[in-house]
């Protein structure tokens, strides 16, 4: 098992979603049950999918969670797209967190790589 405390991709993650909490308490208030809870929902889940995949005892089961993270931040991504769109956040604070989602991303797919080739410590087949 892997302290996820220590991924610097679980590290980016929960800062963007702490970022992403911010930024969504100006959006309208229609929107609680909305954008604002579908947005806040799917960017956390990054972080929370990546600390049940380190609990994990096989690098597969690991990548599994680690999958469902990268599908989460995609989720994340469209959804930013739509708020700017709807003129819920400004064009840099969207550049930002859309820039920060993307690292995350890149982070995530190498993870599950290395993953997948049984490179990743702390698990056994």
């Amino acid at each position: 098992m892997q302290d996820y405390t220590k991924l610097k991709v679980w590290k980016k993650a929960h800062a963007v979603t702490l970022e992403v909490y911010t930024i969504s308490k100006d959006f309208p208030r229609e929107e609680l049950y909305g954008l604002t809870s579908q947005l806040r929902r799917a960017i956390a889940s990054v972080p929370m999918n990546l600390a049940e995949g380190c609990g994990r005892s096989t690098s597969a089961d690991t990548a599994r969670f680690f999958d469902v993270a990268f599908g989460s931040a995609n989720e994340a991504e469209y959804q930013l797209l739509l708020a700017r769109d709807l003129d819920y956040i400004g064009i840099e604070p969207y550049r930002k967190l859309s820039a920060d989602i993307a690292e995350v991303k890149r982070m995530l797919a190498a993870l599950i790589k290395k993953l997948r080739t049984d490179d990743f410590p702390n698990h056994h087949p």
